[in-house]
């Protein structure tokens, strides 16, 4: 008991001397209402169980005096840093035009006005732009924005969902694409449209707050847009809501593709001629494998993971289509990650990553190589897409420095010819990044971007942020620095390491970081500070862990486990509460990823890291900025909430721990231009503030 009294000693006192610089946080009081349960033979006490209640009146005045407690912690502790708020303006409230989108010949493309808060949705005709829909006249507050656009098969409708104040439950407005008149009646809270080839049918995904909050399955209806949707047939229903999916015709083959999977690594494909009555045929159903499928005429195209982790391409014909009897055409390649592919009328074009570079490749139709298709500068080849119509390929190629450029290419020649690229606005000339690799807890070699300024000085002394994410398959790729431009050029350390559970190597690195091998996700973000630590980049007094949503379910772990490492975290729309996640919104979507707590196996390494679970008592985390959205219908503020609550009354926690509400956004989609320049403002100014 000394002994332990003595650490938890030794860890507040520096805390006790950094917190007496700072003004004080002042927190509404949080009353302590304990709910002990039994769960798989451990028994939990959750105090602040009644911060769940995110409606109650107690807990919208709890909220609110939070979030203005850390309005007023910032005011004093982060103040306005000169000409941040005027660059950050420069850089998102300008007119923004889109890359253009080519459907059926014809040319698509969005705009944000300088001075609006929302982009608009053109075309062209005849050389000439014509406004076609524009949802600042549907909400003249601008917190209603485009949440994904559906063409028909001909180009002459639009599907265009409008989502408000983030809430990702959009309407659909159907409108013709050479007016913007009105077509078909709105459909409230539908996910998804993809339409057939009768431009009165579509496949529609309902997606309302019901099924939301009471956590119901998805189902798909085939709807006759003249009419309400409600009692039109069903053609594909899940029975669990964390199943997702879809169904879609082949623009290019008389076919249907009937799609749904569990998690991000698995999937069921299956397909039946469009418009019959047959039985769909399941043709792809691998344990543990996913498959994309792209059908030209009776031809069958698939890239899959099926025992081959980095991906291969296979192909198959419609009399033979089962997993069973496709080949293999193009095979895995170790070391490289096949992205995705193309297939025009002449040749395959396969997107691959080789060390988070990615490249084209050239293979005729039956999988043969050809040639490497080289880019015409240097950068990686983070997109590609392919116009049957037109015969046109269309690559978008990055680099760190300034906006990705989109180019056209001939499908025949294969000739790169420039189309766009953003003005860059953000002064980018004296950044520098280089890609490092460094060991893990348990020798695992993991990547990592640095961005620092030209002439950085390896003195252990840099402002440093550690942007990470690690999950979901999503992994760090060459990109346009965007606002981390604006901390740089402040002389912070941009680094962002590729973490375990992400798609830098292929699905074995995705799964090295889920279920229960989640705490090598973490063990690969505490390798990565303390190798910016021992080469000289910075040290722990000078560094601030970043990271949104699984991200901030990654800095909360830092926040417990590792508060030695940091001096501060923004932790935004973050998952906190691991043993009760699965419970709210639309996370059983994420028991693949995590495990499900209602399995005695899957509680037991859950409870193990969950953040809310492990705040010790008299151990000082770092000072902590928690950002939640009011309108998520992902992640439930709750978990921002109740670990805040926690926190802050735990005994020794001299570091404030605030709560800041996006009160007008969701997940972080849709906001308007006001509100990211004050997001990204908030943020900057915290980094700031704390690596002085």
């Amino acid at each position: 008991m000394k002994q332990a009294s003595l650490v938890a000693a030794s860890l507040m006192l520096p805390a006790l001397l950094n917190a007496q610089a700072l003004s004080a946080l002042n927190p509404p009081a949080t009353p302590s209402r304990p709910v002990t349960e039994m769960v798989h033979g451990t028994t939990l006490t959750d105090p602040y169980r009644w911060l769940e209640d995110n409606k109650a009146e107690e807990v919208v005045k709890w909220t609110r005096a939070q979030h203005d407690a850390a309005l007023g912690w910032l005011a004093k502790n982060a103040p306005e840093v000169p000409g941040l708020r005027d660059e950050l303006t420069r850089y998102t409230d300008r007119t923004i035009t889109s890359p253009p989108s080519y459907i059926k010949g014809r040319e698509f493309f969005t705009r944000k006005v300088k001075g609006e808060a929302q982009a608009k949705l053109y075309t062209r005709l005849d050389g000439k732009e014509l406004l076609l829909f524009d949802p600042i006249k549907l909400d003249p507050s601008g917190k209603s924005s485009m949440e994904g656009r559906s063409y028909s098969r001909d180009a002459s409708i639009i599907a265009v969902g409008v989502q408000v104040a983030g809430d990702e439950l959009p309407t659909q407005y159907f409108i013709d694409s050479k007016t913007g008149a009105t077509v078909y009646p709105t459909i409230s809270e539908a996910w998804g449209v993809s339409w057939t080839r009768d431009n009165t049918v579509a496949y529609v995904q309902p997606r309302t707050q019901e099924q939301v909050s009471k956590q119901l399955p998805l189902y798909t209806q085939l709807v006759k847009l003249t009419q309400p949707i409600k009692g039109q047939p069903v053609v594909q229903r899940f029975t669990d809501a964390k199943q997702w999916g879809g169904v879609s015709d082949f623009e290019y083959s008389p076919y249907t593709m009937y799609d749904w999977g569990e998690g991000w690594q698995q999937n069921q494909i299956s397909i039946a001629r469009t418009g019959s009555n047959d039985t769909p045929r399941v043709i792809f159903d691998v344990k543990g494998a996913r498959a994309t499928i792209e059908m030209i005429g009776d031809t069958i195209y698939a890239r899959t993971t099926a025992n081959s982790p980095g991906g291969r391409l296979l192909k198959a014909s419609v009399a033979k289509p089962e997993f069973k009897d496709w080949k293999e055409i193009v095979p895995e390649e170790k070391g490289v990650v096949l992205e995705s592919f193309v297939v025009t009328k002449k040749h395959i074009i396969v997107r691959e990553k080789r060390e988070l570079l990615e490249r084209l490749r050239v293979h005729d139709l039956d999988g043969k190589f050809v040639r490497e298709l080289a880019a015409p500068e240097f950068g990686s080849v983070t997109g590609i897409s392919y116009d049957r119509d037109s015969n046109t390929l269309y690559a978008a190629l990055a680099t760190f420095t300034a906006p990705f450029k989109l180019f056209k290419l001939d499908a025949d020649t294969l000739d790169w010819k420039f189309l766009y690229q953003d003005e860059s606005v953000l002064d980018t000339k004296d950044i520098e990044t280089k890609q490092v690799n460094y060991t893990s807890r348990d020798g695992t070699k993991v990547p990592m971007f640095v961005s620092y300024k030209k002439g950085i000085k390896l003195d252990g002394n840099n402002p440093t942020t550690l942007y990470g994410y690690g999950g979901f398959n999503v992994g760090i790729s060459v990109s346009y620095l965007g606002a981390f431009a604006t901390l740089i050029n402040r002389g912070v350390v941009v680094a962002q390491p590729g973490l375990r559970g992400g798609d830098e190597y292929g699905e074995a690195w995705h799964q090295g970081g889920m279920r229960g091998n989640k705490q090598n996700v973490f063990d690969d973000f505490y390798a990565a500070a303390e190798y910016l630590i021992k080469e000289g980049y910075t040290k722990p007094s000078k560094m601030v862990a970043f990271g949104g949503s699984n991200g901030g379910l990654l800095v909360g772990a830092a926040a417990t486990q590792r508060p030695d490492l940091f001096k501060a975290i923004v932790c935004t729309v973050p998952l906190l509460d691991m043993v009760r996640y699965h419970k709210f919104r639309i996370a059983r979507y994420w028991i693949p990823e995590y495990g499900d707590p209602d399995k005695a196996d899957d509680f037991n390494w859950l409870l193990r890291y969950s953040p809310y679970h492990n705040v010790r008592v008299g151990v000082n985390m770092p000072t902590m900025l928690v950002i939640a959205g009011e309108n998520d219908t992902r992640v439930d503020p709750l978990h921002a909430k109740k670990f805040v609550a926690l926190a802050q009354a735990n005994l020794g926690q001299a570091n404030p721990v605030m709560l800041k509400m996006d009160y007008d956004s969701g997940h972080g989609t849709g906001k308007s231009t006001a509100q990211q320049v004050e997001d990204r403002e908030t943020w900057l100014r915290f980094i700031l503030a704390m690596t002085k």
